[in-house]
């Protein structure tokens, strides 16, 4: 088991858990460009490399997390 912070909130991870790099644009849903699993800094760095142009978002989901958004952004 493994503990990180991200923006002030303590995250319990495991070698197993899935993270995922979602892309939006709108009022649309989300897709998926990235998945990494057990990486939470590698899914990090990844979402902040991503640059959002006007109407689009973005947000880092873990799944299987009682509250699954870890980040979210918009423009």
């Amino acid at each position: 088991m493994r503990t990180a912070t991200l923006d002030g909130k303590r995250i319990a991870y495991t070698d197993d858990t899935e993270f995922l790099v979602q892309v939006g644009r709108g009022k649309s849903g989300y897709a998926t460009r990235y998945s990494f699993r057990g990486n939470l800094t590698r899914a990090v760095m990844h979402y902040n490399a991503i640059n959002i142009g006007r109407g689009y978002k973005k947000r880092l989901v873990m799944p299987n997390a009682m509250r699954p958004v870890l980040a979210r952004e918009f423009s």
